[in-house]
């Protein structure tokens, strides 16, 4: 029987602001693909979303036509082989449970949000998942390899230039259009992949597991350490460590970026630093916005940074820094800790129509404009933010 999939958020999404402000979970980017692009390809069809709704115009349910049931899947989990294939055998009216936590439950009709009595099913095996914002970079090695494997299966990669230094060479994996130009690529700690008419420039250095986006540019003299994932159309440069940029956004310039995540549309201004270790080596803590308090987040944590973000050129970003949208950080300070969403230097905030703005300026670089949907969802983003304010 055919079905509809949805990928549907619970209320962790909010624990993954600033990055679920903008977009679903299964939006957000871990390994070389986003969640929702690891199920479309593990299912062999389109997903759905079901999420908040500020994002569900911009993130359809996409149903087919027909009576088909909805599988409804939880959008912050990852697919493997083992889980794929339990939620593939659930029927109507069954639902699928690990440590009382709802991984998928298949709905008869159109009703997403009907709970009818239903049959609980206990799933026995491992679940990966993203719950903080800190897990996208501390899964990212896992993810990575799995999604290598599955893109890569059965498939040669494209030639590699004679002018670079390989080292397991089989762990390399080149889309058409790629090009890398006397560079070293070694891929004995994991696998490098790079997409479809990404470029990499002279004099990069590269160590695996590292995914290169389609489009996507590493400029001369790069240093990448993994894991790390650079998503389509990123420009990388300077020194990047475990961290994952979700696309469209740039480090394009000499600083150091560790353990961090970026999300779309940003910019890191030249020679942006960000630590990711605190002296003492302590527990790094992050401030959750939805709990309204500081959590431990590891001993490792650099700067989360919301789409459409940008700093000015030197900036230095504390130990476990959360920059939200559409901020624009500059100054001679270190920034607070916490960078509130349309935040505008030290402590103004964006007017709104200057924050649409300068969003579409920055996607017209890149090709792109600032849709209606987009506009939509910012503008709700600020209300929401605003808010906020007034209650506190």
């Amino acid at each position: 029987m055919e079905r509809n999939y949805i990928l549907f958020d619970t209320p962790v999404r909010e624990l993954l602001y600033p990055f679920t402000h903008t977009r679903p979970v299964a939006a957000c980017r871990v390994g070389i693909l986003t969640i929702q692009e690891k199920w479309e390809h593990w299912l062999g069809a389109g997903v759905g979303h079901f999420t908040v709704p500020h994002l569900q115009d911009k993130y359809p349910l996409l149903r087919k036509d027909g009576a088909a049931p909805d599988v409804l899947i939880s959008g912050h989990v990852l697919p493997d082989t083992a889980l794929v294939a339990a939620i593939k055998e659930l029927q109507p009216n069954e639902e699928l449970y690990k440590d009382n936590q709802l991984l998928a439950k298949v709905v008869p009709g159109r009703n997403v949000e009907m709970l009818s009595d239903s049959v609980r099913k206990n799933y026995p095996g491992e679940v990966l998942g993203i719950y903080k914002p800190w897990d996208i970079f501390a899964l990212n090695d896992k993810a990575l390899r799995a999604d290598f494997k599955l893109l890569t299966a059965g498939r040669t990669s494209a030639s590699l230039s004679h002018t670079n230094q390989q080292f397991n060479h089989t762990d390399i994996f080149l889309e058409p259009g790629a090009t890398i130009a006397c560079s070293v690529l070694n891929a004995e700690a994991g696998p490098i992949y790079i997409g479809k008419n990404a470029q990499i420039m002279e004099g990069c250095l590269i160590r695996g597991p590292f995914s290169l986006g389609e489009g996507a540019v590493l400029k001369m003299g790069t240093k990448v350490y993994g894991a790390t994932t650079l998503g389509p159309y990123c420009t990388g440069g300077g020194e990047i460590k475990n961290s994952v940029m979700f696309g469209y956004s740039n480090k394009g310039h000499d600083g150091y970026l560790g353990d961090a995540v970026i999300g779309e549309w940003c910019n890191l201004g030249a020679n942006t630093t960000c630590s990711n270790l605190k002296n003492n080596v302590s527990t790094v803590k992050v401030w959750m916005e939805a709990e309204g308090a500081a959590v431990a987040a590891g001993t490792k944590c650099g700067v989360l940074m919301g789409d459409y973000s940008r700093c000015g050129i030197n900036t230095m970003l504390n130990t476990g820094t959360v920059v939200g949208v559409s901020c624009n950080v500059f100054g001679g300070q270190f920034p607070a800790k916490f960078v509130p969403s349309f935040s505008w230097g030290d402590g103004d905030t964006y007017r709104l129509q200057e924050a649409l703005k300068d969003a579409g300026s920055w996607m017209a670089l890149k090709g792109h404009r600032l849709s209606e949907k987009d506009r939509a969802v910012l503008s709700a983003v600020y209300e929401l933010v605003n808010q906020k304010d007034l209650k506190t």
